[in-house]
């Protein structure tokens, strides 16, 4: 039987792959950061943009979600949908959960299927904090991702905290940072040579803008008699850094220098999981110093307060939000109880060590006799010293195995710049830096017998 001509076959368009961007978020101001880049063009158009919020508080059942925290309504827009971690994961904490390698595969296949990604779609994952979940379970989950990492604060100037996987470090591509120490480069990621990439300050200025338009009434702060002094508790007891003890006579510290610097309208942002009893220890100071004070306790970002507010100066310990209102703002600031920070921190690769060097490095000490008249008035005028050969020399000493190629700017910085409160001669000795002790004397501090000795010959000269 004669076989029928066919027809020749149409060739078909291949259908084009589809891209998703899936953005983590865990904090009102790294979810600025994200909108701040995207409004800047720092992400190319995506089919689709997924902001994934996770609460990584101790306890997140009683402690607000991102999603509710004023102004998110506004950070909600430039995303397509948002989808909650924790939900995803429950009853697991998001900081104590990553796969086990055997069920990538599979939570890869049931995220996708849940999420509305197709098998072969296109994704780009934007993580905070690599080295720790729940970014770093994200990175797992998702093994053929590129990634794109983002700063949340001070830390990015800081190393790496713990050794990363090459199969997710070699995935990053840029690391997205403000410029809160300006010219300063990022240590994070720089063992994986990670470019840099700036967030303009004008577009993440313009984010807190809408996020004040949004944060609604803030009662007696509206409108304040004089500009006020604002001082910001960190909640530091809760980092075993300080006890709760310690962090309340470093409020009172706060409120005494602002006082002893002619300010007597006075506003206390405290940390929203921090204990009342603080505020009315403050409260009892202010009376006695005879000095107005305010405590605002309403979950809004310090940067919020610095349009509503226009503060005078503003006082805390290592918070990034000191940084923010010197570099973004021109507000002056001051920092207290740094030196006790550099001493308490444990161990020495602490990721706080380099936030807090450089708090105590660049800006003013509030209790300093000597400290700048203008911190009533004007902007404190830019440290002389660049902080960067600070940096390197303390990060390497942090993490050594992974900035090996920091050691020769370390050596240098050492050799001529030698600070004791930055450094351990314990931690110099080991890493045989300048500041140590000779390798040939590196058991003294150690050897009982010498200890005694020492001990001995103070009692005599005493």
């Amino acid at each position: 039987m004669p076989r029928t001509p066919q027809s020749p076959r149409t060739p078909q368009t291949p259908h084009p792959t589809r891209t998703t961007q899936l953005f983590l978020a865990s904090t009102p101001y790294g979810t600025a950061t994200l909108a701040a880049a995207l409004d800047s063009g720092a992400f190319p158009p995506a089919d689709r943009r997924i902001l994934l919020t996770s609460n990584n508080a101790a306890t997140p059942e009683t402690t607000p979600a991102l999603t509710d925290s004023p102004g998110f309504a506004r950070l909600r827009t430039r995303f397509d949908d948002v989808l909650d971690w924790n939900a995803t994961i429950a009853p697991m904490h998001p900081g104590g959960w990553s796969p086990r390698p055997d069920d990538v595969p599979l939570w890869e296949r049931q995220l996708r299927r849940a999420w509305g990604l197709a098998p072969d779609e296109h994704l780009t994952l934007i993580l905070e904090s690599l080295q720790v979940s729940p970014a770093q379970a994200v990175a797992q989950l998702f093994p053929d991702a590129p990634i794109d990492v983002y700063a949340d604060g001070l830390m990015s100037y800081g190393p790496t905290r713990n050794k990363l996987d090459p199969l997710i470090g070699g995935r990053v591509r840029r690391l997205l940072h403000l410029d809160l120490v300006p010219g300063l480069r990022p240590l994070l990621l720089r063992e994986f040579d990670v470019p840099a990439e700036l967030v303009p300050s004008e577009a993440f200025l313009k984010v807190l803008t809408e996020l004040t338009e949004d944060a609604g009434d803030t009662g007696d702060l509206a409108a304040p008699s004089e500009p006020p002094a604002l001082l910001l508790g960190q909640y530091l007891s809760a980092l075993s850094i300080l006890t709760p003890e310690e962090e309340e006579a470093l409020h009172v510290r706060m409120l005494r220098g602002a006082v002893a610097h002619g300010h007597r309208h006075i506003v206390f942002k405290p940390h929203p999981s921090a204990p009342a009893r603080w505020s009315h220890l403050l409260e009892r100071e202010a009376h006695l110093l005879g000095a107005q004070l305010t405590v605002f306790e309403a979950p809004l970002l310090a940067e919020v307060l610095y349009r509503r507010l226009n503060p005078a100066l503003v006082v805390g310990c290592f918070s990034t939000a000191l940084f923010t209102a010197h570099a973004l703002y021109g507000i002056p600031v001051a920092r207290v109880g740094t030196e006790l920070l550099l001493e308490r921190l444990t161990p020495y690769e602490n990721s706080n060590r380099i936030p807090v060097t450089l708090a105590d490095a660049l800006l003013p000490d509030l209790e300093d006799p000597e400290s700048p008249e203008n911190l009533r008035t004007t902007t404190p005028p830019r440290p002389p010293a660049d902080p960067a050969p600070l940096v390197a020399a303390v990060g390497y000493a942090m993490q050594p195995q992974l900035l090996t190629s920091q050691r020769p700017y370390a050596e240098s910085y050492l050799r001529t710049h030698f600070a004791r409160r930055y450094f351990k001669r314990r931690r110099l000795t080991a890493l045989g830096l300048p500041g140590g002790l000779p390798r040939r004397l590196a058991f003294v501090p150690r050897n009982p017998t010498v200890r005694r000795v020492a001990r001995r010959a103070r009692r005599l000269l005493n």
